[in-house]
């Protein structure tokens, strides 16, 4: 979290900004990052509302700059943004959508998931981060070493957000239940499940400085379970892990990401291995084939931060003029820090 240099706001101007602001200042002001707003629209003009959250920012010493895109969808205006500017991170607030529709398409907060090529904040609450739950969500039962450094990243993450907020990082992993996994004597008896599932946290546990009250194995489906205990404990934020799955099984179910989005009241960050990122980026990449700055991205994921940085939060760096500036043909120049696309 700390490494982002760049974090792209998707603005939607029919749902209240401070929500989507208030996040997107706090992570700013940790990680003197650069804001990037975006509004994903291909006829209304907003640039006069967009100039005037800029200079709001601005004057509250955030460096910040904006544009009004749209190529084809929102999620793939998003990620070609995200690409263009080398953003880190991306912020959404969630759209509810249509439960009959989404039965059978994909909603556009799910495909960002999947296709997006850097971790994506999705904010469904107004409640602040400051002291509250912080909750990181991984599967256990996976332990090659693509999982493992997810779950490092997943952890870490949270790890770095809950010092970060002055919060409690919880730990949880849903197993299932011993009857689904009969064939494997390891598996035949629910404590020996649990037991299995323990010992692979412990290091995690023991590397971040967890208290065995704060972590959560159970047994249950983890679409169901993690939003069970997220309710409990009033989680502020869920870290989440998403291998991007493909094909008729993502048609039909999606993957746990997705699903427990949609059942979660709290924030969502989502995560991606470290393969599935640089397949993405490949896929999003312009055909220009432009090499972006490596260092703007929080992968490979290192969550030793600088005791002075973490101690207390930072002031913004200065505004940068001049974003954006750059105007497609024919389009009327707009003021400093806005592009019209």
């Amino acid at each position: 979290m700390k490494t982002i240099r760049n974090t792209l706001v998707v603005m939607d101007v029919k749902q209240p900004e401070s929500m989507i602001l208030n996040k997107a200042k706090l992570i700013a002001s940790f990680t003197q990052s650069h804001l990037h707003l975006l509004v994903c629209n291909k006829k209304n003009d907003e640039s006069v509302h967009l100039q005037a959250v800029v200079n709001s920012l601005r004057q509250e010493g955030f460096s910040v700059s904006a544009e009004q895109a749209w190529e084809h969808c929102e999620y793939r205006t998003i990620i070609a943004v995200q690409q263009m500017q080398g953003c880190g991170l991306v912020i959404k607030q969630h759209r509810p959508d249509n439960p009959l529709l989404k039965t059978f398409l994909p909603s556009e907060d799910w495909k960002l998931l999947r296709f997006c090529p850097c971790p994506v904040l999705i904010v469904k609450s107004s409640t602040p981060w400051s002291g509250g739950a912080i909750l990181a969500a991984i599967d256990a039962g996976n332990c090659d070493v693509s999982h493992r450094v997810l779950h490092t990243g997943i952890v870490g993450h949270g790890h770095d957000i809950a010092r970060m907020v002055g919060g409690t990082l919880h730990l949880i992993s849903a197993h299932p239940c011993a009857q689904q996994l009969a064939a494997d004597p390891v598996y035949q008896i629910k404590e020996s499940i649990h037991s299995l599932y323990l010992e692979h946290c412990k290091a995690l546990q023991a590397e971040f400085k967890i208290e065995d009250a704060q972590l959560h194995i159970e047994e249950g489906p983890a679409d169901s379970l993690i939003p069970e205990i997220a309710r409990q404990l009033e989680v502020a934020l869920c870290v989440i892990g998403s291998v991007a799955r493909r094909g008729l099984s993502a048609a039909l179910i999606g993957n746990t990401a997705e699903t427990v989005l949609d059942s979660l009241d709290c924030d969502v960050l989502v995560l991606k291995p470290d393969d599935i990122i640089t397949h993405l980026e490949e896929l999003a990449a312009p055909p220009t084939n432009a090499v972006l700055d490596q260092a703007i991205h929080s992968w490979p994921y290192s969550h030793s931060p600088e005791p002075d940085i973490w101690s207390a939060p930072q002031a913004a760096i200065p505004a940068q003029q001049g974003y954006g500036e750059a105007l497609s043909p024919g389009v009327a120049a707009q003021p400093a820090g806005l592009k019209i696309r």
